[in-house]
């Protein structure tokens, strides 16, 4: 069992609330650090027949049952249990008494709005990150395309698991838990078609129409298709940046994905060799630092949010972090050698918006850190020591 980075968020949560909620993919760790962190509580897991027929059918005598501290593992699949949980959390005055887990946001959610306003916590746990990757094993990923094709889900680390294996049963097992029996979608085949036109349309804006057309499904269905696999954690959008801008600047969100290893398994890459020379290359490298910061920016409970900036005269800012009074701008290239024209963009948003060059970042595939016009020149490496500084800047 490896140190999660959410583990002290958790604790926090856990002094402040009675109900403590664990979202996150499927895989993604959810019960093993559950476990770790709160060993003295009872577990159970409403994946078993058992435990959700009694959960259905007799809540309170499921609650009776483990009537001390719980972990009660894939909530979702009870949803019934949330009103009770009202009632439970609002009759005790110990805190942390009740970790729950689930797989479906959407639904987890929902149900927290509903019955559990005020009274939860809630951290997300997305796959592990690059720093707890090196902190606890020997993959040293002497250059990102090993990392981006092997992706972060912990089993692929704990168990020694192929990627290729690891993605195939992953994906089966998604279609079949999720979208059967969760979503009800009946027409598998031209989802899957969807799932891996959108794995070729990283960093592209997101066209919906385009996608209707090529799947043959209606403009309603692709989003609600899309809005699933966002509320299953394995895509999210990024939302173009408007404010201190006129209006001639796009208004599509990107696409990207958590997990940039699932994203090449439905690319048909398998080897790093075939990565090298593939048109999606520099926008998986780009997912790969994106989703990177967002997975620190959840561990860490910062609240920050994330965009892209772009105008119709297709100058673009990958990524816009921002953090209430503090924002930064970064460009990411994929390339191992730096070359200075990599920040004309910056130094153009920078005029533009009046941000100082001291909050411009490059983050590039080389191993050289440095500054150039006091931009921060950094390698993919240092993505979490560089969201830790802008946590820890003053305001």
């Amino acid at each position: 069992m490896i140190q999660r980075n959410i583990e002290k968020e958790l604790l926090i949560l856990a002094k402040e609330f009675p109900i403590v909620v664990i979202n996150g993919p499927r895989q993604s760790g959810k019960t093993t650090l559950s476990k770790m962190v709160f060993p003295n509580h009872d577990y159970v897991s409403l994946e078993e027949p058992e435990f959700r027929t009694l959960a259905e059918e007799d809540p309170n005598g499921f609650f009776k049952r483990f009537n001390g501290n719980i972990i009660i593992d894939e909530v979702q699949n009870v949803p019934e249990l949330f009103s009770h949980l009202q009632g439970l959390a609002d009759s005790t005055d110990q805190m942390g008494k009740y970790i729950l887990t689930g797989s479906q946001n959407y639904l987890v959610l929902e149900q927290i709005s509903q019955s559990l306003a005020g009274r939860v916590g809630i951290a997300t746990l997305l796959p592990f990150s690059y720093d707890e990757i090196a902190n606890h094993f020997t993959e040293s990923f002497e250059e990102d395309n090993a990392y981006i094709l092997k992706g972060s889900y912990p089993p692929i680390y704990d168990r020694n698991i192929r990627p290729y294996s690891f993605y195939s049963t992953y994906l089966e097992t998604y279609v079949e838990r999720d979208l059967r029996r969760v979503f009800n979608i009946s027409d598998l085949s031209r989802f899957r078609k969807m799932l891996s036109l959108l794995a070729g349309r990283i960093g592209q804006l997101l066209n919906k129409h385009e996608l209707a057309v090529e799947t043959g499904v209606s403009h309603v269905t692709v989003e609600n298709w899309i809005s699933m696999l966002e509320a299953s954690y394995i895509v999210y959008r990024l939302q173009p940046w408007f404010k201190n801008f006129n209006k001639r600047v796009v208004k599509q969100p990107k696409i990207y994905f958590y997990d940039t290893g699932l994203a090449a398994y439905l690319l048909g890459l398998r080897d790093k060799d075939s990565l090298v020379l593939h048109f999606a290359r520099g926008n998986l490298f780009e997912n790969m630092v994106i989703s990177e910061f967002i997975k620190a920016n959840h561990n860490q409970n910062s609240g920050f949010s994330f965009y892209f900036w772009r105008n119709n005269h297709k100058k673009e800012i990958d990524l816009v972090i921002d953090a209430g009074i503090r924002v930064r701008a970064l460009e990411i290239k994929s390339s191992q050698t730096f070359r200075k024209e990599f920040t004309d963009t910056l130094m153009y948003w920078s005029e533009l918006s009046g941000l100082p060059a001291k909050n411009l970042l490059l983050i590039y595939g080389g191993n050289i850190e440095f500054s150039y016009k006091t931009i921060k020149i950094r390698n993919w490496r240092s993505i979490r020591k560089e969201f830790m500084e802008l946590i820890n800047t003053p305001d």
